[in-house]
């Protein structure tokens, strides 16, 4: 049976457009796409869903806690489930906030120490080795309650995918450019609705299959 395993943030764990701030929620598994890429891969896949809300690639997060920090929690998915056979890597989006004060090239840096850690020796031996894909996630923008969080951030997400595509070619891993496949709600612009992670879902498919 193979498994996949996807880590990632709020837009991993299947977090709806947001209306009212503080107010939890989640989509079913019909819907989310972690659970519609597993689905198209076929009944014999085994998912392993590693999504956290407000999760960044590389820092301590000074409202939501030090354990948004990928780094540290990377580590702990991998060593929690397996053997694997494929792990998605949706990262980025909050790794954009402003508090954060980082560039594009910032970004894509802490999302190379995530790669570096999934394929070092010490994990690739734990798995017996498993494939990658990076997603990059698709730009936010600058709209509705969680706006303030991410002033300024539209511009430095918008930068992303390039620089994401030219990561995974340097470390030998799949590639997929969510942007262009979805768009981020206008609701809040951040988070993906039904029909985006019914969309997503079907292009992870797709592209795990051609690893």
């Amino acid at each position: 049976m193979p498994n996949l395993m996807c880590f990632g943030d709020s837009n991993t764990h299947g977090t709806p457009p947001i209306v009212t701030r503080g107010v939890y929620a989640r989509f079913d598994t019909a819907t989310r796409w972690t659970c519609v890429a597993a689905r198209a891969l076929g009944p014999s896949w085994h998912l392993a869903e590693e999504g956290l809300p407000g999760r960044t690639a590389q820092y301590d997060d000074p409202v939501m806690g030090a354990h948004m920090n990928g780094r540290t929690g990377l580590r702990i998915a991998l060593e929690t489930h397996g053997p694997l056979d494929v792990m998605t890597l949706m990262l980025g989006t909050n790794d954009v906030k402003t508090r954060f004060a980082t560039t594009p090239e910032m970004v894509a840096a802490g999302i190379a120490g995530l790669l570096d850690v999934a394929l070092s020796m010490e994990m690739q031996a734990r798995h017996s080795g498993f494939k990658i894909l990076l997603i990059c996630p698709p730009p936010v923008v600058e709209t509705g309650p969680i706006k303030v969080e991410f002033w300024g951030g539209a511009a430095r997400s918008q930068a992303l995918a390039p620089l994401l595509a030219d990561l995974a070619q340097s470390r030998g891993v799949g590639f997929l450019d969510a942007g262009r496949v979805i768009e981020v709600s206008p609701v809040d612009g951040v988070h993906f609705d039904e029909a985006a992670h019914a969309k997503l879902g079907a292009a992870v498919a797709k592209a795990v299959a051609q690893l």
